[in-house]
């Protein structure tokens, strides 16, 4: 806390020493307004701060020479700023809105930050000077998108220090690249390992070090499995953190878990056969951890319907190309994060820089299975197509241990609700709702009861 004659500084306003009431004051990263009547006017500061400071803090209930009003909150005002906030700021942001209080009133705290700069708001540009909002001429946006084109994220300062660094994944990872031969040093500490890795600069590990090797970063894995071809109803849905190793390994054994497999007999041994290509799906999975914009806050998904399995990341295709350009093995490759890439390199997790696609296609080919890219306006897409004529082996097996489980949990709890189920499960209340609709159909059970006091029955076969 820094303290003044007069004033203490708390981080987020001053507070008079004598009267102990909050002052705010705008700045170039602090904007207040009045009501979200001015909500326009807002986001245009929003975005003049992100392009010139890349985070800041906007307050609604504070009039501009920093006199606390108060604003009427309701979850409809936070969720109208937030629709308002997505639909007129260009790249999308993901602001963290509150209610919070202040000199006993209610007011609205909007805490926001972006990498993406320059920043639009109703297709216009605007960057922030001493506490007013400049537009950007053509010049300056020009300098803006140069610029753009040669920030890496991997490549940027991190801001977590070597004791963050999970030294045993580090050093399995050094060993696992002098297994393929493409390291040829020894470990001996964290910091000789990241320079050798052209990890560590000016006495600073770089951001690629965040989700190479410590367990706590931004990266994260949605994975789901569908019921049928849309995205209706859950039977299962996960949520994975970790290092990008981490991550690659268990999407890796998740979907291995949920896709059909078959049974062949070759040169008298028993082998057991994907309905997709595990390479193929693993290069698929490489590549989203490794081309995906790390700038952006989205998690990667894998999404598993009956009759398909997608791969989703946030990162877009390079501009300009396709990924035809890249299965006929003609373009160079473009690379979004050329530290990670390195680093799966040396591991061989990649095999060759620009071959990803073309290897998945080839493989996938190869054992008749149809693969498709998307390049879309949120990230980039592969999709394996499934043969929707072969019996759910994988998936029934995993529905009917929830549904086993199910049974014994009322059994023991006959009032447990479904919201309590899918805690139990770790499942969604869809996927439980999906599970009990087929159990009550099968003649599995009932309900006595409402919704509130009810509770279920198991029907005891005759």
């Amino acid at each position: 806390m820094w303290q003044t004659a007069s004033l203490w500084y708390v981080g987020w306003g001053w507070i008079n020493r004598k009267c102990k009431k909050m002052i705010f004051k705008e700045s170039e990263t602090l904007e207040l307004k009045k009501s979200t009547s001015e909500l326009k006017e807002a986001i245009i500061s929003t975005v003049s701060i992100l392009n010139k400071h890349q985070k800041g803090t906007l307050y609604f209930g504070i009039k501009n020479n920093g006199e606390i009003v108060g604003q009427d909150v309701s979850e409809n005002t936070l969720r109208k700023i937030s629709r308002v906030i997505s639909d007129n700021v260009e790249p999308k942001i993901y602001p963290k809105i509150s209610e919070i209080i202040l000199d006993q009133r209610q007011c609205i705290k909007v805490e926001f930050s972006g990498y993406e700069a320059p920043y639009f708001a109703y297709g216009r540009a605007y960057i922030r000077v001493a506490d007013e909002n400049k537009k950007l001429t053509v010049a300056e946006l020009e300098r803006f998108f140069s610029k753009k084109r040669h920030i890496y994220w991997d490549t940027q300062f991190s801001g977590e220090s070597l004791s963050e660094i999970n030294t045993a994944k580090l050093k399995e990872y050094i060993k696992k690249g002098a297994d393929a031969k493409r390291i040829n040093f020894p470990f001996t500490n964290i910091k000789t390992a990241l320079k050798k890795l052209k990890l560590y600069k000016e006495e600073k590990p770089l951001k690629a070090v965040e989700v190479l090797f410590c367990d706590n970063n931004l990266l994260e894995l949605q994975a789901a499995i569908f019921a049928g071809k849309d995205k209706t109803t859950f039977l299962d849905i996960k949520e994975y953190h970790g290092t990008v190793f981490d991550i690659l390994a268990q999407a890796e054994t998740y979907i291995s878990k949920n896709i059909h497999w078959r049974v062949e007999f070759q040169n008298f041994k028993r082998v057991e056969i994907p309905e997709i290509p595990i390479d193929a799906i693993r290069e698929a999975l490489v590549n989203s951890l490794c081309h995906r914009d790390y700038f952006k806050p989205e998690a990667n998904k894998i999404s598993i319907f009956r009759n398909r399995v997608e791969i989703w990341n946030p990162g877009n295709f390079p501009e300009g190309m396709t990924p035809e350009d890249y299965i006929k093995g003609e373009e160079e490759s473009v690379l979004r994060n050329p530290l990670i890439a390195r680093i799966l390199y040396y591991s061989r997790d990649i095999e060759k820089w620009g071959s990803g696609l073309k290897r998945m296609y080839d493989e996938c080919n190869s054992k008749g299975v149809e693969v498709n890219f998307k390049n879309l306006k949120s990230g980039f897409k592969v999709i394996f197509q499934r043969d929707t004529s072969l019996p759910l082996k994988t998936t029934q097996r995993t529905t009917q241990r929830t549904t086993q489980r199910i049974l014994d949990l009322i059994k023991e709890n006959p009032s447990l609700t479904r919201t309590k189920l899918a805690e139990l499960l770790n499942i969604s209340q869809d996927g439980v709702k999906y599970q009990i609709d087929k159990l009550k159909k099968e003649g599995f059970i009932r309900r006595k009861g409402g919704k509130t006091y009810g509770h279920w029955e198991i029907i005891e076969p005759k």
